[in-house]
């Protein structure tokens, strides 16, 4: 297959720290969020040539710093997206971490601020902050984390931190400090975007949506001398045809019932996230308004907070709808499917060719146990596993 995007984006897959599943919503074929299967994904994903994995933060997600430190033995080249909660803890003993992890990978760490969108979760987590403290919040933070790890010695005095001689004693492998990425749709997101990260992701919305997000971005980066890499969070549901890929977007969803929807777009409505806000307003919580753009699926959305939105279809046609990403700027793609494995090994067998990305061999699936193809084929020994 000819290639079909005109520059090849940086593709990460996603680590299910909360579980893995066949189906949303309540099902008999969910797989737990053991090590030994998240180290199974991370090590095919390496395998298969992904740039990156998402590991992911909230309070049914393992711990993403633990979770990253337990993939340092078992991968060699993918570099790990952990989230950084800007709303808990010390800034000083998060730059401590950043730089013993980096050490560990040696300068394959990313870091994903978050400062948090959901007051109920915070709350339990002893939070008390509003949408707009918590930017606050989140830039101090930053601006005390991002000099600690360029080797400067830190005396802060803000609204929520004070610091005086704060030193991080040991560096990190990249310099000044691994890349920060960071996703928000709100005025104050994308001004925290501008001053601090390094990269901006929005969850998958229409073309012309995104486009004027980046735009806006692109504006507030360059009134601080600064520039930004671009990037986009989505599903995917690839096949070797369209009529499989909206097949297997129906059945996904197909063990919903309206009870389910309801409940979970109430929870989401109590949110002042303005990025759920718009991932609600995609679909409204109904069933027949899910092709919110050609392609662009919002089912995963009725019942799953954050990234709510899939690109279906075959190779060629997934491909394509990336590239109009592209052509607005994106350079990286965060993605991921159900269950996590095996669209994994999927979408890298189907789609890779189509992005300038390495062809996936017989011996890389060799790698992977030889678990899955691209039909979709599954072993006894993966069967077993749900």
């Amino acid at each position: 297959m000819s290639q079909i995007t005109s520059t090849t984006p940086d593709i990460f897959w996603f680590l299910p720290t909360s579980g893995d599943t066949r189906y949303l919503g309540k099902s008999d074929f969910g797989r737990a969020p053991t090590n030994e299967y998240l180290r199974s994904i991370a090590v095919t994903s390496e395998n298969l040539g992904y740039d990156g994995l998402l590991i992911p933060t909230g309070a049914s997600c393992l711990d993403p710093w633990v979770v990253a430190a337990s993939l340092v033995p078992v991968t060699q080249r993918i570099k790990l997206l952990v989230a950084l909660r800007t709303s808990l803890g010390s800034p000083v003993a998060s730059a401590r971490q950043a730089a013993s992890l980096d050490q560990a990978l040696h300068g394959r760490l990313l870091l994903n601020v978050v400062p948090g969108g959901d007051a109920t979760e915070l709350a339990a987590e002893g939070i008390f902050l509003d949408h707009d403290t918590r930017y606050e919040y989140a830039n101090e933070y930053l601006s005390i984390w991002r000099q600690l790890l360029s080797g400067e010695t830190v005396n802060f005095q803000g609204k929520h931190f004070k610091v005086e001689n704060g030193r991080n004693i040991f560096p990190p492998v990249q310099k000044p400090y691994p890349p920060l990425y960071f996703g928000g749709s709100s005025d104050a997101a994308h001004d925290l975007a501008a001053e601090h990260v390094d990269a901006y992701l929005t969850w998958g919305e229409p073309p012309a949506a995104i486009g004027k997000k980046f735009e806006d971005i692109r504006r507030r980066a360059a009134a601080r001398g600064r520039t930004l890499k671009l990037g986009v969070r989505l599903h995917v549901i690839v096949r070797e045809t369209n009529e499989e890929a909206w097949a297997e977007a129906n059945r996904l969803i197909s063990k919903l019932t309206d009870e389910d929807i309801a409940k979970a777009q109430a929870n989401y409505a109590t949110m002042d996230s303005v990025g759920q806000k718009r991932m609600a307003a995609l679909h409204g919580g109904r069933r027949d308004q899910l092709e919110v753009s050609p392609n662009l699926w919002a089912g995963v959305g009725l019942v799953r907070g954050g990234a709510g939105t899939a690109l279906v279809g075959d190779a060629k046609t997934v491909a394509q709808r990336l590239q109009e990403y592209i052509d607005l700027g994106a350079d990286s793609f965060v993605l991921s499917g159900y269950p996590h494995l095996e669209e994994s090994i999927r979408f890298a067998e189907l789609v890779f060719p189509l992005l300038g990305k390495r062809a996936v061999t017989v011996s890389d699936r060799a790698q992977t146990g030889g678990a899955f193809d691209a039909r979709g084929v599954q072993n006894q020994q993966l069967s077993s596993a749900s």
